[in-house]
């Protein structure tokens, strides 16, 4: 039987992520968990277990006596993220080559393909529900769920960095980036998914670089 405060806390967490990283709830932003609650219209006990999940990937941070804050931006913490997302990525895109099942590896292509769509009609919230699937997708399939659980939160932020800075990326460019890794994973060629992950990073690293003013 379905754990329903479990489930309900995986809704909430998809919520309010999906909050964070659209910046619906910009960084700096301080709620309480009655005003969250009333929001995203769950209840306030497994409210409580997403924003602790939240709290774990610092997308929020509690502030005694007032309630929650989403974090902001650090410029050398930022590129730190992607300098350890680096790592995680190659070994999930890696170990998924090996170990995803022909669902997941269709699922894969499928996300690609809607990717690309959404980057050829310049789609911002397409793209981004695309990019989420992908990564959900991905991290699964590695059969790895201490990686699984550290990339997500890495992920997180870098969608909502992307959706600060989105004036200044190239969707067409990243799509194909990601498409890259995502069609080596369905392939079931390691050694080429760890090039494409690390392709991928190397253009998110430019990207922030060019966004923080840092070349």
């Amino acid at each position: 039987m379905m754990n329903t405060s479990s489930s309900l806390s995986d809704q909430a967490y998809d919520a309010i992520e999906r909050m964070i990283v659209t910046l619906e709830l910009p960084p700096g932003t301080v709620f309480s968990e009655g005003d969250l609650s009333t929001r995203v219209g769950i209840g306030r006990t497994p409210l409580r277990e997403a924003l602790q999940r939240l709290a774990a990937g610092r997308l929020v941070i509690a502030l005694p006596r007032r309630g929650m804050m989403v974090t902001q931006i650090n410029a050398s913490e930022y590129l730190s993220l992607l300098d350890t997302r680096e790592v995680l990525d190659r070994l999930i895109a890696e170990q998924a080559a090996k170990r995803a099942s022909p669902e997941e590896r269709e699922k894969l292509r499928a996300s690609s393909n809607r990717m690309k769509g959404a980057a050829l009609i310049r789609d911002q919230n397409a793209f981004m529900r695309a990019d989420r699937d992908c990564d959900d997708i991905m991290e699964r399939a590695c059969g790895n769920p201490y990686g699984y659980h550290a990339a997500s939160s890495l992920h997180a932020h870098c969608r909502r960095f992307w959706s600060m800075h989105r004036h200044l990326g190239d969707l067409e460019q990243s799509a194909d980036l990601h498409a890259a890794i995502m069609n080596s994973i369905s392939d079931g060629d390691a050694i080429k998914a760890g090039k494409a992950s690390d392709s991928l990073i190397a253009y998110l690293k430019s990207f922030a670089r060019q966004a923080l003013n840092l070349e």
